[in-house]
């Protein structure tokens, strides 16, 4: 009895492309508050940029949190306001 042989050509970039797409979904999902650090971090934004431009919008300032002075937004919620003025610019 001889043994089938199978190759499979698997394109490595879309393999790449398909688990990062996997692993954001699942750090997204485990987020539920955003700093201004990690909110620079993620969006290759400095501090003062999003100060300036993002921070300032009213849609921003509807979800911000306080806790004493440490500011938050809930992550969910910031990454759709950050789409809707990115989509303006």
């Amino acid at each position: 009895m001889q043994l089938a042989n199978i190759n499979v050509d698997l394109d490595q970039d879309q393999i790449k492309i398909y688990i990062d797409k996997k692993l954001d979904e699942n750090i997204h999902q485990a987020l539920l508050f955003i700093d201004i650090n990690r909110m620079a971090e993620m969006t290759t934004f400095s501090r003062s940029f999003l100060e300036n431009e993002i921070l300032h919008d009213p849609r921003m300032k509807l979800i911000e949190r306080r806790k004493a002075r440490k500011r938050v937004w809930f992550y969910q919620e910031a990454m759709q306001v950050l789409r809707e003025i990115a989509d303006e610019w």
